[in-house]
């Protein structure tokens, strides 16, 4: 066999092989062309566009004045295709000078020519996404809407719009905490968590495409689906009470070194949460708004839990307020452990009554104890019949857990039942005691705490919520009425009579708890650490308002409820009686009350002023001698007279008893600085009425 041969015969199966190779191909292109080519277009596709969630604009939280406390404010991102198919070159350089002159105007932050710097080079990279700025408003992006090339549109001028929705809250920190907020891959928090289904609405889609550079850009400026926006929350909070809350309570913080302190100012009959309040000391000092304390935080209570005590055991049959309680000298011994009364000396042997409103813990401590020695577990049953160990079941999460152990805990010790008797071995939130109080002041009915009052769609009340029922009656009326009473002693001769108004009765009761660590007991490293608080609630014969003041860990040696706690309750209840029409009674006889009331002391000054004044007031007046600008007022018995001041020219004039508005007036068109400190009339100027203007360049005023 020749070597051509036997070449040939190597050669041939290769090229059979490459044959069967090269038909394989044809054939599996031919079933990707014709029978998966649909499958594979599909997955092509989807590498290349996917759908975009679009966020429904959330729904807005109101208070109940329908002040705007959380709303949903429009961003937008825009972004330049400076590579779009309609953009030659031509029609770039025809515009870009002009368009560079109002973005530098629009955006002030980069002048003309450093955005036509940008852009140039970016059309000259390719840019098909580039970012122009984003956080604009509506109001920016109408009038970039106008701009040379972005007034083509998207796929004539390059322009890209993406919406983004932002979260603002108009009164910044006020309730923050109980507003809350929701977040993706974090824990609700507060009305936003609470109710966020019905605020979020319904989620809209956008086609979005993949360009170079791996980034996705929106296919048309349309929405495939437009999102369906969320429901609107209408709150039961007062702005104007929240205000005064938080300013009272952050005032007190700061004035005791307090590490964290809460309000709760609630409706008696309704449960209709007007303010609650929240503060923390942050590491660097500030106090700010971080946790819910009076929802989440449960501690021990201290002498607020003696109310319950009392109730139980006046329910029960076993005591009335006037029977009597041995307390000796302020010290007693329940097996190995002593317990103290506040007072030095003791109280020695006191009403019941009087126990609570001097807040005895002996008092209290041993009458539960002697009651309740042989049948502890009926004292706690009662605890319970008030609802005193169940949660309150509000909307806002993170609700603190009650506790009120039972008998037959395995903690329970001979010591349990009159440490518990005066808040100790119990646990609770504020707003839960506050609850319990406010159901005494709502004649025994117990309502659920209230934070929102409706919701609206397009301002249409598709679901509102009205009082609920947690205990029609915690005890007998009998029953409320002594505990009314007592409540109301504390106030008029007990621990809190630094509370009392002329206006109206305060009824509530003190508390001081020490505060227990796991780690050190009830002592820091340092010193013992208190729980200040006080609860009750105004007018005490006709409870409108109840409140609860808790302050944690003052540090200025001032601790007890009356003194640290107290002040805060009293600022917002005076103020909110002021404010409140229908906390009022109807003036009777107004004529006559004006007939009584003395003529006022009025100031020297503009004759026009106090006449307008005067008028409005209806005080009778008249001029002494022909008619001037300004005047010296002379108050009588019946009437004001007024009689005329005349002003020399380069003379220091008068200024005694004039307003410092008419004073500056005159002072400054004699060509004068005025200098001033004080407020009210003027009783004293330097230089003295009489010198030369020559001689100064300024008038001092003290002001009385």
């Amino acid at each position: 066999m020749s070597n051509k041969q036997k070449l040939i015969r190597r050669v041939y199966p290769i090229y059979m092989l490459l044959i069967l190779f090269g038909i394989g191909i044809i054939f599996k292109i031919g079933q990707v062309q014709f029978i998966e080519g649909d499958h594979w277009q599909e997955l092509a596709k989807s590498y290349s566009t996917k759908h975009r969630k679009i966020d429904a604009i959330r729904g807005n939280i109101y208070a109940s004045d329908g002040s705007l406390i959380a709303t949903s404010v429009p961003k937008y991102e825009v972004r330049f295709d400076l590579n779009a198919e309609a953009i030659t070159n031509d029609l770039f350089a025809k515009n870009i000078d002009t368009l560079c002159l109002e973005l530098s105007k629009l955006l002030p932050e980069k002048s003309k020519n450093q955005w036509k710097a940008e852009l140039t080079q970016a059309r000259k990279n390719g840019a098909r996404y580039h970012l122009i700025r984003r956080k604009l408003s509506y109001t920016q992006i109408k009038k970039m809407r106008q701009f040379p090339l972005f007034n083509r549109g998207k796929y004539k001028g390059g322009f890209i719009s993406i919406q983004q929705n932002k979260r603002e809250k108009p009164f910044q920190v006020l309730a923050s905490r109980t507003i809350g907020y929701s977040r993706d891959n974090s824990k609700p928090v507060g009305l936003e968590g609470a109710y966020n289904k019905e605020l979020s609405g319904t989620q809209g889609m956008q086609l979005m495409q993949k360009i170079a550079g791996g980034i996705w850009m929106p296919i048309e400026d349309e929405n495939e689906i437009e999102p369906e926006d969320g429901a609107d929350v209408v709150t039961t909070i007062d702005i104007n009470i929240q205000d005064v809350a938080e300013n009272a309570l952050l005032e007190q913080l700061i004035k005791q070194d307090a590490d964290h302190g809460c309000v709760v100012l609630m409706e008696v009959a309704t449960g209709e949460v007007k303010a609650i309040a929240n503060l923390n000391k942050t590491k660097s000092g500030k106090y700010w708004e971080t946790y819910n304390y009076a929802v989440g935080e449960s501690t021990e209570p201290g002498s607020t839990f003696k109310l319950a005590s009392l109730i139980a055991a006046l329910e029960d049959g076993y005591i009335d307020l006037t029977d009597s309680v041995e307390t000796g000298k302020g010290v007693f011994k329940f097996y190995d452990r002593k317990m103290y009364d506040s007072r030095v000396g003791g109280y020695g042997k006191i009403t019941i009554k009087r126990a609570f409103e001097v807040s005895s813990n002996i008092a209290v401590a041993r009458t539960i104890s002697e009651n309740y020695r042989s049948n502890p577990q009926k004292f706690i049953d009662r605890l319970y019949k008030m609802n005193l160990h169940q949660k309150l079941g509000i909307e806002i999460y993170g609700e603190g857990e009650p506790r009120i152990k039972s008998a037959n805990d395995p903690t329970w010790s001979g010591i349990s039942l009159p440490w518990i008797s005066h808040g100790y071995e119990v646990s609770l939130t504020p707003l839960q005691i506050l609850t319990f109080y406010n159901a005494v002041a709502n004649d025994g009915k117990m309502v659920k705490p209230r934070f929102v009052k409706e919701i609206r769609k397009i301002g249409v009340p598709i679901k509102t919520f009205g009082p609920e029922v947690i205990n029609p009656a915690i005890c007998s009326k009998a029953t409320i009425e002594k505990a009314k009473a007592m409540l109301e002693g504390v106030v008029q001769q007990g621990t809190a009579t630094n509370l009392k108004n002329a206006n109206f009765k305060i009824a509530g009761k003190t508390g001081t708890a020490q505060i227990y660590n796991a780690k050190t007991g009830y002592k820091t490293d340092k010193q013992v650490s208190y729980q200040a608080s006080f609860v009750g609630y105004f007018p005490a014969n006709n409870p409108m308002y109840s409140c609860i003041v808790v302050v944690n860990a003052p540090s200025k040696n001032v601790y007890y409820g009356n003194l640290v706690a107290g002040p805060i309750f009293k600022e917002i209840a005076d103020k909110v009686y002021a404010t409140s029409i229908q906390l009022h009674k109807e003036l009777q006889n107004t004529t006559h009350l004006a007939e009584r009331t003395p003529i006022p002391v009025s100031k020297n000054g503009n004759r026009y002023d106090l006449d307008n004044v005067y008028s409005k007031l209806k005080v009778p007046s008249s001029q002494k001698g022909e008619n001037a600008t300004w005047v010296a007022a002379s108050t009588g018995r019946d009437k004001v007279t007024l009689y005329k001041r005349v002003f020399k020219l380069g003379i220091v004039p008068n200024f005694i008893g004039m307003d410092l508005k008419d004073a500056i007036y005159i002072i400054e068109n004699m060509g004068l600085k005025a200098d001033f400190s004080g407020k009210g009339t003027i009783k004293e100027q330097t230089p003295s009425a009489g010198s030369k203007v020559e001689n100064f360049d300024s008038v001092k005023l003290i002001l009385t």
